[in-house]
């Protein structure tokens, strides 16, 4: 049921809880600027409820008005192309982040010197309602917390090798599949999702190696029980964009990933990460 708080000091807002996990805010007041809102009550919710949608609220005009706001956040990470990336469909895609096939679940800054806490996600022009290009979340702690004890001995026992390379790293990173959180030692998954070999319209394979696993049915076990228990209903969270939505997400607990979409569909997000206070120096980082 939505209900009115007022979690923010003088600023009325209504809330509403998202399903399986995450919390909306809703301006009551029509373009309200998010820059009213202090954010140290927002990173609380943040932690909270790993997701926190900010909808209906004035708009950045532009990818500086975004960055701004974000320094609010934390350090943003930086780029070559700067701290705030435009996720669009390119024409030639040279890897899959520009393009409109499925993204396969993921933790942000796995190839990188650094891993953010928040990821600050901005709408600029939404799919249409039946285009699809959800960006799905799944929540770690929570499928720790619910997997049986075969399940989890088995994800515990397994390790990953992660390679990609594009434009921006060329880089290898190592982790257990069951890790803990970095600030509170909660457990939580970092794992790579393995993408189709072909045959599907997916650019820039990475490349995938597991060790733990004593055979290929043992492998072929982990990869299957991890992702139902990752896209299972009661973990996973398929946020369906609208123009204007900011979201706010806790990378340190978070898989994410997102859903095809209609090649040609005016999908337009902006992203930037935020690091954690101090960074977080890449525990897996190889080279």
């Amino acid at each position: 049921m939505p209900v009115d708080h007022d979690l923010l000091g003088a600023h009325r807002l209504r809330s509403d809880a998202l399903s399986p996990f995450g919390l909306a805010l809703h301006a009551k007041d029509a373009d309200r600027p998010l820059t009213d809102l202090p954010v140290a009550p927002l990173r609380a919710l943040v932690h909270e409820h790993r997701l926190l949608l900010l909808r209906g609220f004035a708009g950045f005009a532009d990818a500086g008005g975004l960055a701004a706001y974000a320094e609010r956040w934390g350090e943003p990470a930086l780029w070559p192309f700067g701290t705030v990336l435009d996720l669009v469909q390119q024409r030639d895609p040279a890897d899959h982040i520009f393009g409109h096939s499925h993204m396969p679940m993921h933790w942000d800054g796995m190839y990188r010197e650094h891993i953010p806490e928040f990821q600050i996600f901005q709408c600029v022009h939404a799919p249409g309602s039946d285009e699809g290009g959800e960006t799905i979340f799944s929540d770690t702690a929570a499928v720790l917390a619910d997997a049986d004890p075969d399940s989890r001995a088995l994800w515990s026992r397994a390790t990953g090798t992660y390679h990609r390379e594009m434009e921006y790293y060329d880089s290898t990173t190592r982790s257990p599949v069951v890790t803990a959180h970095p600030v509170h030692g909660t457990p939580v998954i970092r794992y790579h999702e393995p993408t189709a070999a072909a045959g599907d319209a997916f650019v820039n394979h990475p490349d995938l190696e597991f060790s733990g696993p004593t055979d290929e049915s043992e492998l072929a076990e982990l990869h299957r029980s991890l992702r139902a228990a990752l896209y299972d209903p009661a973990h996973l969270y398929a946020h369906r964009w609208r123009t204007g939505d900011v979201l706010v997400t806790d990378n340190y607990t978070l898989l994410h990933g997102r859903n095809a979409f209609t090649s040609g569909a005016p999908r337009h997000l902006r992203r930037v990460q935020i690091l954690g206070t101090p960074p977080l120096s890449n525990p897996g980082l190889v080279r």
